[in-house]
């Protein structure tokens, strides 16, 4: 094996929106010797797939506040997410606004030069005694994919260096509390390279890639949750995934909740607006855990659900949903303004993931930021249009936090703990009779979306858990036949796997040991929310067997209105 050093201040693993922003906002606070590590090129992250838009109270349709946001915001996690990280949250939301129009992101605008605002779910003004509120920037139905080329172009700009197709293996961390790097595999070369770093920020995405019908890419495999669940530390609210109402149905792909923002509506077999049964006020833009469930509901009475767009004039779809047209012309071959569209609930977002406190940091020498991460900004249920200005605010706070904390240290100690990974990595080279990786990934994913979906109950989960410690045994029997690494596919598919075997197995846990409804957490055997014993955010370890516990939600704040009181949430 060829085996290679680099060493910088600060390495940076995952090239998406939080990544990018962290590289920029850590060579403004003074450092130049940054690395951005990801097994994709920058532009093909998943960020480029968020199309509504981005939160921020700008008032810029009507009045708006921070606080109003945040109490949508906090009301919608279902009392899980964190008050100060929220506050911090929204209370930032107009400076990253502001910074991203300086960076060059083209944002729609009204007549009189404002930027557009829409409505997205789940959210009012007035603490929720007011009307929908209009608090969505966006550019088209293509938001992230505007913000993600501006990011990357301007830390090219500013000599952020790129390690693009590069897949990162294993952390280098010391006694469970202090991370020295990573070691990461150079796919065009087959080389492997210890980069050791005086900080390591995890911008790696979520790991909705564990369901068959999902929303996201291919590459949300989960890879940061399981570096860091691997290496035996925990990993926070990982039961809570978000299933978005409009996937379309038996293909995932996303429409955008802009398109319920603009006006469409959800029908079902029978035509109606069946959620004027479940969210009175707020129908189709109720928070999207309401709406899923609801639409779960529908589809167990025998109903098929439809997204109608039908209605909508041709300068809304032509100007501010061009990409929802072109998606359902192209893949169900459908004329949005003359025909229904199938949706069903699609895995889309999950709100888990490495727990950190407000500067990013999960240990010593190494942070988490983004969807990887678990601040907790989103709790039970993330807000639409919240996972992009999740991204913005703490990618931004991880880069300036890391550039203060830049103390030398010895690379010594990252080569000592990768050679004992290389040697593991040595030992997976083989022949074995185990079943193709494949078969493994296709019987994860059925498991996952039959035990673990929208409804859940004990029996599911537990026979769930089942088959995939069953799975994850087989795993870890198979060996790579292909022992040349110059564009290993298999050895790729190999550690995509693992993650998402990891990922799956404290999802699972989390979700068996929960015995409640929250958020995104539905239990048909535990239908309510139990806040005596549950309004706590839950952390699954993995040393020689699972382990699960609970830890404080921190749920105070200065600002009265958003001392919450534990309620039945409706809108």
């Amino acid at each position: 094996m060829l085996i290679s050093k680099q060493s910088f201040d600060i390495i940076i693993i995952g090239s998406g929106g939080a990544g990018l922003m962290a590289a920029i906002s850590a060579i403004e606070s003074g450092r130049k010797n940054i690395a951005v590590i990801s097994k994709v090129v920058p532009s093909s992250s998943h960020t480029v797939a968020a199309k509504g838009g981005i939160n921020a109270s700008l008032s810029n349709v009507e009045t708006d506040d921070w606080k109003w946001h945040a109490y949508d915001t906090l009301k919608g996690s279902d009392y899980l997410a964190d008050n100060d990280a929220v506050e911090l949250l929204c209370r930032e939301a107009q400076m990253a606004i502001l910074d991203l129009e300086k960076m060059g992101v083209v944002f729609s605008r009204k007549d009189d030069g404002k930027i557009s605002q829409r409505a997205y779910g789940g959210q009012t003004t007035n603490f929720g005694k007011g009307g929908v509120a209009y608090r969505a920037c966006y550019s088209k139905d293509e938001t992230g994919h505007t913000i993600l080329h501006t990011l990357y172009e301007q830390a090219v700009k500013k000599g952020v260096k790129f390690f693009s197709e590069f897949f990162v293996t294993d952390l280098l961390i010391e006694a469970q509390n202090h991370c020295h790097g990573c070691l990461a595999l150079d796919l065009s070369s087959g080389e492997l390279v210890i980069f050791s770093a005086q900080t390591t920020i995890l911008a790696t995405g979520g790991y909705s890639q564990i369901y068959q019908n999902t929303t996201s890419s291919l590459i949300c495999t989960g890879d940061g949750s399981a570096l860091v669940f691997k290496e035996g530390l925990p990993l926070q609210d990982m039961e809570f995934v978000q299933f978005h109402p409009t996937g379309i149905e038996g293909r995932g792909f996303l429409i955008t909740e802009a398109a319920r923002g603009e006006g469409g509506y959800l029908v079902n077999s029978s035509g109606q607006r069946f959620m004027q049964n479940y969210a009175p006020k707020m129908l189709e833009l109720a928070s999207r855990d309401i709406i899923s469930q609801a639409m779960a509901t529908e589809i167990h009475k025998g109903e098929k659900i439809y997204l109608d767009l039908r209605h909508l004039d041709e300068e809304v779809l032509n100007n501010k949903l061009p990409g929802v047209i072109e998606l359902v012309k192209n893949f169900v071959r459908l004329d949005v303004k003359k025909d229904l569209i199938p949706v069903s609930p699609s895995a889309h977002y999950t709100m888990g993931g490495i727990p950190t406190d407000l500067d990013c940091v999960v240990i010593e020498g190494l942070m988490a930021v983004g969807e990887t991460a678990c601040a907790s900004v989103h709790g039970a249920n993330r807000l639409g249009c919240n996972s992009l200005l999740d991204l913005i605010v703490f990618g931004k706070i991880a880069g300036k936090k890391a550039a203060e904390k830049i103390v030398q240290k010895n690379a010594v100690i990252a080569e000592k703990i990768a050679a004992e990974k290389i040697e593991k990595l040595k030992k997976l080279f083989g022949s074995s009779e185990v079943e193709s990786l494949a078969f493994l990934k296709k019987e994860l994913q059925e498991n996952n979306e039959k035990h673990l979906g929208v409804f859940r109950d004990k029996k599911l989960l537990e026979s769930g858990l089942e088959r995939l410690r069953e799975l994850y045994e087989i795993f870890k029997n198979y060996k790579i036949k292909n022992k040349n690494l110059m564009w290993n596919e298999e050895l790729v598919e190999y550690f995509e796997l693992e993650n998402l075997l990891l990922n799956s197995l404290a999802t699972n846990f989390s979700a068996l040991n929960r015995r409640e409804s929250r958020g995104a957490h539905y239990r048909s055997d535990f239908c309510d929310r139990d806040d005596k014993n549950f309004h706590a955010h839950s952390l699954v370890k993995m040393r020689d067997d699972l382990e699960f516990s609970l830890k404080t939600v921190r749920n105070f704040s200065e600002i009265p209105e958003l001392n919450l009181e534990l309620q039945k949430r409706s809108y």
